[in-house]
């Protein structure tokens, strides 16, 4: 997985390419699909819900820039999956899902690893962990119509956003950077993810 479809499709951070490599995926998989886990590919995890594919996964925390001593806020645990993937590329992760289903799995799933350093919340995404933040990065999982001003505002200076916006046939996971009171954006590829449900987000 690591050579074929991270390295030999642009995936080059070191560290992520390691994260990638310890992270068993497997585990993170309904118990019916671990024969599929390393496909290329979102595979389903219940409650409607995906895990992303692993090049999806990978863009996004090496788009984040992650160098090991940032806090991070994750939108959307889903499966706990990536949250296992940003354990290992940042000091502290806290990860929000709207499903407490979902949150709970993660839960047990990421206490199997020995993940110490992710902590879960239960709750609308789209309006992030103001009591946590500022956050030096943030990582959506979900579709939104525009970056959720909520979640912009708790970035740190300096911070990194990465989130999937709708542009009508195909998402586009975009990259923003914050600089004081403005935000510099770059697209990064074309997507596919579940809407941002929230009051930020595409609504209930």
């Amino acid at each position: 997985m690591v050579e074929r479809q991270l390295r030999g499709r642009g995936i080059e951070d070191e560290r992520v390419l390691a994260a990638m490599a310890e992270v068993p995926r497997e585990e993170f998989v309904p118990q019916d699909l671990r024969d599929r886990a390393y496909e290329d590919s979102a595979l389903p995890i219940g409650e409607e819900q995906t895990i992303s594919q692993p090049w999806i996964v990978a863009a996004i925390c090496q788009s984040l820039e992650l160098t090991g001593p940032e806090l991070v806020l994750e939108v959307g645990t889903g499966s706990g999956y990536s949250a296992a993937v940003l354990s290992r590329l940042a000091s502290h992760v806290v990860s929000i899902e709207r499903l407490e289903a979902l949150s709970d799995a993660a839960g047990r799933a990421l206490a199997a690893q020995g993940i110490r350093n992710v902590e879960l919340a239960v709750g609308d995404g789209s309006l992030g962990v103001p009591p946590r933040g500022p956050f030096d990065a943030i990582a959506v999982h979900a579709t939104a119509p525009e970056p959720p001003q909520t979640l912009q505002a708790q970035l740190a200076d300096g911070g990194r956003l990465v989130v999937p916006l709708d542009a009508g046939d195909a998402d586009v996971l975009t990259f923003y950077r914050r600089r004081g009171d403005s935000f510099e954006a770059e697209p990064i590829t074309p997507c596919r993810f579940v809407p941002l449900v929230g009051e930020e987000g595409f609504g209930a």
